[in-house]
């Protein structure tokens, strides 16, 4: 057959030979369309984690000067701007000039009364880290004398505070009879301290349970972040309040900065599997909703900011007593929640 041939063939109609013994399978007979393989994304806790590197970013000294220019400038303007109506006022109707010039004479003393608020509230932090400070040289010299310091000045601090009497009975009772710098600090933390840790700690499992809440059930996209920041700063603030520090706003963002400096420093601003999964109970994280499981990871690393503030507010470290286990804290504080999940 020539080529010529063979094209005429192939434009006419071509018949498909079946096979008359299989029979044609029926549509619910015909295997599942394959779905394709897609890896599990595991929760990693960005709420939190987004919220530590912005407590702990340090803003440039261009950044500094801005804000600080920027202030000065609309604090200039702005009583400028108040003497100038007060005078003009005063010149129109003196009466209404003159009430308006006591309004702002008392806002300023107001304004002067909560500066003086927060600096004593620094200089009681600082108060606090230094005590810190010097029980630390006190246990690493072995030095007894330095150790009464150390006591005393502990002492001083919880003095009026119901919650610490007995403790200080206690201490004032035994601490003549103690001649190492290690027995007396550790009587010190467990007469006085212990008490306050146990408050402290309720106060991270608190926190915790609420920031993991709020993650799980809140979808908005950065709802669960300002949530997370708000959450923690509370709770450092809280934590040094228990401990004596009694910080004001520039205290606690003080605090927050620190804390979260030494969490992003140090890595410990993630929280893996290793912790999760004893807690939660073989894969049960790998199981839980997308959601869900966020939750339960910025509760986690909530307890670990929880933990390192307990640490930077308190007058002593840890020796006597044992440092507050975090995944004690987070099995303590998600435990409902777990319990709610695995029977989802």
């Amino acid at each position: 057959m020539s080529d010529k041939d063979t094209s005429g063939d192939r434009r006419g109609p071509v018949l498909f030979e079946l096979d008359e013994s299989a029979a044609p399978a029926a549509p619910s007979e015909a295997p599942p369309v394959p779905e394709p393989e897609i890896a599990p994304t595991r929760p990693e806790g960005r709420a939190m984690t987004t919220a530590a590197v912005l407590a702990a970013r340090r803003p440039s000294r261009l950044a500094r000067w801005f804000w600080a220019l920027l202030g000065t400038l609309i604090s200039a303007l702005v009583s400028i701007a108040a003497w100038r109506f007060v005078t003009d006022l005063i010149a129109s109707v003196p009466v209404l000039g003159y009430a308006v010039t006591a309004l702002m004479v008392l806002f300023v003393l107001v304004v002067v009364l909560i500066v003086i608020k927060e600096l004593a509230a620094l200089s009681r932090l600082g108060r606090v880290d230094a005590l810190h400070r010097a029980s630390a040289r006190a246990l690493a010299d072995e030095d007894l004398k330095a150790a009464r310091a150390v006591t005393g000045k502990l002492t001083a601090l919880y003095a009026g505070r119901d919650d610490t009497r007995w403790g200080r009975e206690r201490l004032r009772e035994r601490e003549a009879e103690i001649f190492d710098a290690s027995g007396l600090l550790g009587l010190a933390e467990t007469e006085l301290l212990s008490p306050l840790d146990a408050a402290a700690r309720r106060e991270v499992e608190a926190s915790a349970r609420q920031v993991a809440t709020v993650t799980a059930l809140v979808p908005l996209a950065l709802a669960d972040v300002a949530t997370a920041l708000g959450a923690n700063m509370r709770m450092i603030r809280r934590i040094a309040e228990i401990y004596g520090g009694r910080s004001g706003t520039l205290g606690s963002w003080r605090l927050t900065k620190a804390v979260m400096s030494h969490l992003v420093a140090t890595g410990a601003v993630a929280v893996g599997d290793d912790m999760l999964e004893p807690i939660l109970g073989g894969g049960l994280l790998a199981k839980l909703s997308r959601r869900f499981g966020e939750g339960l990871v910025n509760g986690a690393l909530t307890a670990r900011v929880g933990v390192a503030a307990m640490e930077v507010c308190r007058p002593l470290p840890f020796q006597a007593v044992k440092r507050p286990s975090v995944r004690v804290i987070i099995r303590s504080a998600l435990s409902g929640l777990v319990k709610s999940a695995d029977k989802a």
